[in-house]
């Protein structure tokens, strides 16, 4: 885990992509150039910004964020420069901008690809000189600002398609810092996963009885098209229902709770065509099978479901391995040689360890 201030706690993982992202951010922070961070959405840029002003020498100075995509051009041109009274309709006051306020800081500025063509103008020549003026104003006013950048888009591509300007991204991209997306983070969702559901717990003041081996299987399988942020919210959300409906029980993976909209009365949802009464008395799946797929190759499906009826058995009959491998309808054998095949007891959530004697009698402990 790696947290560069309180509030970049986020910033965890384990894998060998995201540590060398990591490693990265940490070798460029100090040199005071502007950098640009690239990644899908909710792969953490604004958190990297963070760990980039804080290893820096400029840590105890402002660090600004402006979000380019939510303002128009006239208001991310105030927003960024400032404004003179009367300089637009309801202008009133003076106003400093952001590159005011982070005189001697760093300025975050994410989806920076979103900036209209005068914007960027003007940013060019604040990196390059550190000189700008507020909108209606005449007075070039100096600054000493960090400038590091944020977006989910392919900028070469942008310039070549003539919606960004070349000029400027020579000057932003002194480095560049690419994000891996969740997906390529091997082992990391399940961990990210586990702290976030605890932060649930504790807002709840409840213990966290950990993930299901199962669940962990199923959240690592899952691509994550949402990265961190998507899968903080399931987390939580899962976490939530599980812990308010069985307070002691491992977290199982419920599909559901991947899309809080999902419900048969949604609106615009499309209609279920009737049924004449025997048809509505044949399954439309065959029984056991998850409630719905998730987002993973075949085989990860079927260890998923395997792992699933594994937990099921393993809290019927309180952990007992011999009376477990009896209700599936396995041998003694043949369930030892699944709980190893599916490490259990090797991670968060796992119920045996490798030095569990091979007794039949001796119960698995607690999940």
């Amino acid at each position: 885990m790696a947290i560069t201030s309180p509030q970049s706690s986020q910033l965890i993982g384990e894998s060998p992509a995201w540590l060398s992202a990591l490693e990265h951010a940490s070798r460029v922070a100090p040199l005071d150039r502007p950098l640009l961070v690239i990644g899908e959405r909710g792969t953490g840029k604004e958190l990297i910004g963070e760990r980039l002003h804080f290893l820096s020498r400029r840590w105890d100075g402002p660090f600004v964020k402006v979000n380019c995509a939510a303002l128009s051009e006239e208001l991310l041109d105030s927003e960024l420069f400032g404004h003179e009274r009367g300089a637009f309709t309801g202008a009133t006051d003076r106003r400093a901008g952001r590159f005011e306020l982070a005189d001697g800081g760093t300025l975050f500025l994410d989806e920076i690809a979103t900036a209209s063509q005068r914007v960027q103008e003007k940013l060019l020549r604040v990196i390059e000189y550190g000189e700008f003026q507020r909108l209606g104003g005449e007075k070039v006013l100096s600054t000493d600002v960090r400038v590091v950048a944020a977006t989910n888009v392919d900028l070469p591509a942008a310039v070549e398609a003539g919606k960004f300007r070349a000029d400027l991204l020579d000057r932003l991209a002194f480095d560049v810092i690419t994000l891996p997306p969740l997906r390529a983070r091997t082992g990391d969702a399940s961990l990210l996963a586990d702290f976030f559901a605890r932060r649930m717990a504790v807002e709840m003041g409840q213990d966290f009885p950990g993930f299901a081996p199962s669940a962990i299987a199923a959240i690592e399988a899952h691509d994550w098209p949402g990265n961190v942020r998507e899968l903080r919210n399931f987390a939580q959300r899962l976490a939530h229902r599980a812990i308010m409906e069985a307070p002691t029980e491992p977290v199982r993976f419920d599909p559901g709770a991947l899309d809080p909209f999902a419900s048969p009365w949604r609106p615009g949802a499309p209609k279920a065509p009737s049924q004449s009464p025997a048809m509505a008395q044949v399954p439309s799946e065959p029984a056991g099978l998850p409630v719905a797929f998730v987002s993973m190759d075949f085989e990860a499906q079927v260890a998923t479901y395997e792992m699933q009826l594994i937990d099921t058995a393993l809290a019927a009959n309180h952990g007992h391995q011999g009376q477990t491998a009896e209700a599936l309808g396995l041998s003694y054998h043949q369930l030892r040689g699944l709980l190893k095949k599916h490490g259990y007891g090797k991670g968060a959530g796992k119920p045996i360890s490798d030095e569990t004697p091979l007794r039949g009698d001796r119960p698995i402990p607690s999940m």
